[in-house]
């Protein structure tokens, strides 16, 4: 018991560092702090891959958030910013939004694309869900200003 917090430090930088940095050339506090402001919420998570290796380079918000299976807005299935961000890199970019629960007090919103100038070759996906879920295409046009704002 009187290692544990010895390790506890050590598992803490273990774990930031597999988190992705930012894409080259990027400040990745100025670019968190970008994105934060545009959609910054719990239950908000935004990953930037490169399109042509699929590859993470940054990713917003917690692994709570960016791993939920929620609604896809589409029938009864569901989905992962993961598959968002899969469909995304195969150029299948989408906005979306619909209510997460079904007393429609929780909703989710879906938006992936270019992340900035698309010669860049990077993509995000982006899901809010929350009491207060932005709709898909309010994600949109924050994220894109925030990548812009970001030097994206």
């Amino acid at each position: 018991m009187t290692r544990l917090p010895v390790l506890i430090p050590a598992l803490l930088v273990a774990l930031a560092a597999c988190a992705p940095g930012a894409p080259k050339g990027i400040n990745k506090d100025t670019l968190d702090e970008a994105v934060g402001s545009a959609i910054g919420d719990p239950g908000a998570c935004v990953i930037i891959r490169q399109k042509a290796s699929g590859k993470t380079v940054w990713r917003y918000g917690s692994y709570i958030a960016c791993d939920r299976a929620l609604p896809s807005c589409v029938g009864q299935a569901t989905q992962t910013l993961v598959d968002v961000a899969d469909a995304v890199v195969k150029g299948r970019p989408q906005t979306i939004s619909c209510n997460s629960v079904a007393d429609g007090s929780r909703g989710v919103g879906w938006s992936s694309g270019d992340a900035g100038d698309p010669a860049k070759g990077l993509v995000y996906a982006a899901v809010v869900e929350s009491d207060r879920a932005l709709p898909g295409r309010e994600i949109k046009l924050r994220i894109e200003a925030a990548f812009k704002k970001a030097g994206l």
